[in-house]
């Protein structure tokens, strides 16, 4: 926990004071969106960060380049929106695609990093079954239940 606290105070450094970045200050000289893009991936993923890099380096650096630089750099710093936000908008996100767990538990973790409540969490998992589906959702379910379970967290009813 202070690990991840201490994460979130490297964001919030990175992206000053009041956790904005204008494009104007994003295209100034030094702008650093890979250092940017590791600091929201921290924050979100904790440990896990290092491990998605790694796990791509020796096969495709360029692809985990992409996944920082842009993904993390680029899109979820911007700030328009919370990672709070941003985390529950992937996790329906994921739910509704159905075809990638790995990711949907990362960031269900991710949401509980970013201070999603687990009854959130399930909420916008049980949402997807109008759009994408029962058995998206409930595998989405599934994976919630599997990540609360390893983190030792109860959903409020």
């Amino acid at each position: 926990m202070l690990k991840t606290r201490l994460q979130s105070l490297a964001l919030v450094a990175l992206l000053g004071v009041t956790g904005t970045l204008s494009a104007a200050e994003a295209t100034k000289p030094g702008y650093d969106r890979h250092a940017r893009g590791m600091a929201a991936l921290s924050t979100i993923t904790g440990d896990g960060a290092g491990k998605m890099v790694e796990s791509l380096r020796d096969i495709a650096p360029e692809l985990s380049d992409w996944v920082i630089d842009f993904g993390y750099g680029d899109v979820v710093s911007r700030p328009e929106l919370s990672l709070h936000t941003r985390e529950l908008a992937t996790v329906a996100a994921l739910t509704a695609l159905g075809n990638a767990q790995p990711q949907l538990k990362a960031h269900i973790k991710g949401a509980l990093n970013a201070g999603c409540t687990p009854r959130e969490i399930v909420e916008v998992i049980m949402q997807m079954a109008v759009y994408a589906g029962f058995p998206a959702a409930i595998n989405g379910i599934l994976a919630a239940k599997e990540v609360f379970a390893e983190r030792g967290v109860k959903v409020e009813h």
